[in-house]
């Protein structure tokens, strides 16, 4: 990189991780619904990817995962609680699948690319909140499924097993944020890489 590409690098990833934090401490973020939360700060992190590369998709999943962290404190019912329950394992919940997200929302879309398949960007955008909801349910089942206060939810949802409550808790919330990540996620991307060109 040359020095005035490094900079157009970082000023572009300054953004995006203001778009993050915009998006994260704002309605426009994170839509409450039942137990959890449809996150919608996934499309930044999905266009950072795409736009930036695994490396600038895996900061700003920190970025990411670093808001979602933040929620641990008095911001998020669900999050606050598991954190009183497990704060180290918690801790790791927010931000490991966060970073992983949008570091192999990157790879994904650069084999994608290299590959010359059609529709790459709408698939590496459509990957990235399926990442994101399959590795932090994930990170909830393995480390809080047993506790009372998720039990309560499985008991509640009629759930007779882990991958039965995964489905029905996320249910609607993770079609809406693949959806949106989907449509606007793709339609920034596209933008962004037309500008570049």
């Amino acid at each position: 990189m040359t020095r005035n590409t490094r900079t157009e690098y970082m000023v572009q990833m300054a953004l995006l991780i203001a778009v993050v934090i915009i998006m994260a401490f704002t309605p426009i973020g994170y839509i409450k619904a039942l137990g959890l939360e449809i996150a919608l700060v996934v499309i930044p992190v999905a266009v950072g990817a795409v736009f930036l590369g695994p490396k600038g998709g895996a900061v700003l999943g920190a970025a990411f995962g670093l808001t979602s962290f933040a929620r641990c404190f008095g911001l998020s019912g669900f999050t606050t609680m598991l954190f009183g329950l497990k704060p180290i394992a918690m801790t790791f919940t927010c931000l490991v699948p966060r970073i992983l997200e949008g570091w192999l929302t990157g790879l994904i879309y650069q084999a994608l690319k290299k590959a010359k398949a059609k529709g790459a960007v709408l698939i590496a955008s459509l990957c990235c909140p399926i990442l994101n909801t399959l590795m932090f349910m994930t990170c909830i089942v393995l480390f809080f499924y047993h506790t009372d206060y998720v039990q309560g939810f499985v008991t509640t949802l009629h759930a007779t097993n882990p991958v039965m409550f995964v489905v029905l808790f996320v249910g609607i919330n993770g079609v809406v944020e693949i959806l949106a990540c989907g449509l606007i996620g793709t339609a920034v991307s596209k933008a962004l890489l037309r500008m570049k060109r």
